[in-house]
C-alpha cells in the first residue's frame, strides 16, 4: 500500500515543478510597453500608466502553484 505522505509529497513536487516552469516562462516575456522597431534596430519604451500590463496570468498561476506546492510539502512533513 502506498503511504499518503509520500503521495502528497510527490504531488507537491509535480505542482511545484509546473509552477516553476510557468514563472520561468514569465521571466522571458517582453513587457507590453516595450516595442521593437526593426527598421531602426532599436527598442522604444512607451509607458501609458493605464495600459501597462507587466505580469501575465502564467506568472500569477505559477506563483500560486509554487505556494500550493510548499503547503503540500509542509503537510506531507507533518504526516
Amino acid at each position: 500500500m502506498v503511504e499518503y505522505d509520500v503521495v502528497i509529497a510527490l504531488i507537491g513536487y509535480i505542482v511545484g515543478a509546473f509552477g516553476g516552469l510557468l514563472v520561468f516562462i514569465e521571466l522571458f516575456q517582453v513587457p507590453s510597453y516595450v516595442k521593437y522597431k526593426p527598421k531602426l534596430n532599436r527598442y522604444d519604451v512607451e509607458i501609458k500608466p493605464l495600459e501597462v500590463q507587466q505580469y501575465t496570468w502564467a506568472g500569477r498561476v505559477g506563483a500560486l502553484m509554487i505556494a500550493i506546492a510548499f503547503s503540500l510539502e509542509f503537510i506531507a512533513m507533518l504526516m
